[in-house]
């Protein structure tokens, strides 16, 4: 493949984590900093804004799941192939995964922008906060399509070894996106003043650029991409090995937003400021997770270049720095919470409730971010193994075995802190579960 794939099977194992994790991190950086944007904007306009904000989670992390979904399978399937596979295979691996992307997300964008007041009411939304998500959506459903190519580009550059190209490709939408949005919300200079809309539109013209920037990545700078996919026969057995992992994966990162809809649906009952509450701290927290999710991504190419090589002690190795690091990360976000968690939550509203709505999930959840990171590392390695059926059982434990129904049971018996405590037992159970049963399938290999 030529000297721009980097080969993770030799070398220093913590030198190589951190050298792909921190240019992750700046991509990160760029998605956590573009929602933050978002809610700190819309929050301005007020608590039916973000509360309508909040409701539209949900299902545009459902959108993000099968998307992103498909971009692990790319990645743990191309990072497998990537050393000893020629380039123009690779070049068809990649054409036919975008393809794959595209047609999978286009079919729920269909239905989902003709539904978009009976699932949300059905979320709970309703009067002025579902009028004020049906603007929010009407937008953001156009510039799907340019979400799927750039999340599913990135996973093939990953797949290469070099994280520094899709972070920065994330920072620049970022960037874009925190421009845009003040002038287009509150319609600055000679721009219109568009509410919520615009914070859409915003991340509509956010997210093109990006794409116009990874397809000029992958097909003139590291020619990793053609639409000239082969024989039928070829496109199909690349998407039936990308669904292998895509699939289960994508169930996996499905149950979430599925999850969080419930949840929503149950804070819904405490009124429009537990769900603008609810979406603030959601926000920080992807912030506060960031750096264990980088690692994460970093992990499926790690694991599966050693896997590809049977280097087992390299991977043993991997993940324990990695589940080391996530405790203490965890620890340090949790200090931080304590220290300045109200004054984070009072940037995104004055409103009195949400604040001390979002203080008391930062108290109760973040203790748990440590252990919650853990699940996140064990995911990703065992899609590296090509062993994507862990990660789905984990998930489903996680979400529907125990943080849904105990976040019921919470809510009847305790209120809302009920809720997040119902999430806190569930990132401490799974994540012991997580690290015993990979531990094992690795001393097995």
């Amino acid at each position: 493949m030529g000297s721009r794939s980097k080969n993770l099977t030799e070398g220093n194992i913590r030198q190589q984590l951190v050298q792909l994790t921190w240019p992750m991190l700046l991509g990160m950086l760029g998605m956590v900093v573009f929602n933050l944007v978002d809610t700190f904007f819309v929050g301005k306009l007020g608590v039916s804004e973000l509360s309508a904000m909040s409701f539209s989670f949900p299902v545009i992390m459902f959108i993000n799941s099968v998307t992103h979904g498909i971009g692990i399978g790319t990645s743990s399937y191309i990072s497998r192939n990537i050393i000893k596979a020629e380039r123009q295979e690779v070049r068809k691996m990649a054409g036919s995964a975008l393809v794959l992307g595209l047609l999978a997300v286009m079919i729920f964008v269909f239905f989902g922008s003709y539904t978009i007041r009976p699932v949300f009411r059905a979320l709970g939304a309703d009067g002025v906060v579902l009028d004020e998500v049906v603007k929010y959506m009407r937008i953001w459903y156009i510039g799907v399509p340019f979400v799927v190519i750039p999340m599913i580009g990135n996973n093939i550059i990953r797949a290469t070894g070099d994280t520094f190209t899709p972070g920065m490709i994330m920072i620049i939408s970022g960037v874009v996106n925190a421009i845009l949005d003040p002038f287009l919300i509150f319609g600055i200079g000679p721009f219109p003043e568009m509410g919520i809309e615009g914070a859409a539109l915003a991340t509509v013209i956010a997210r093109g650029v990006g794409l116009i920037v990874i397809l000029y990545v992958l097909v003139r700078k590291l020619n990793l991409f053609t639409l000239r996919l082969g024989k039928l026969k070829f496109v199909l057995t690349t998407w039936r090995k990308i669904l292998y992992i895509a699939g289960p994966a994508s169930l996996t990162l499905l149950i979430t937003p599925i999850s969080v809809g419930i949840v929503t649906k149950l804070l819904a009952g405490f009124g429009k400021e537990a769900v603008a509450a609810f979406g603030v701290a959601s926000r920080v927290e992807m912030f506060a997770l960031m750096l264990v999710m980088a690692l994460g991504s970093v992990l499926i190419i790690f694991v599966g270049q050693n896997f590809s090589k049977k280097k087992v002690s390299r991977i043993t190795k991997g993940l324990r720095y990695s589940f080391l690091f996530s405790l203490a990360w965890g620890a340090i976000v949790f200090i931080i919470l304590l220290m300045f968690g109200k004054p984070i939550a009072a940037a995104f509203s004055n409103d009195s409730m949400v604040i001390n709505i979002t203080w008391h999930y930062f108290m109760i959840i973040g203790a748990s971010y440590g252990l919650q990171g853990i699940v996140v590392l064990a995911t990703s390695a065992f899609n590296g193994l090509n062993l994507p059926i862990p990660s789905a059982v984990l998930s489903v434990m996680r979400m529907f075995v125990l943080y849904v129904p105990l976040a019921w049971m919470g809510s009847k018996f305790i209120g809302i802190n009920g809720i997040f405590w119902a999430c806190f037992i569930a990132n401490f159970v799974t994540s012991i579960m997580a690290y015993k049963y990979l531990m094992r399938v690795v001393r097995k290999l």
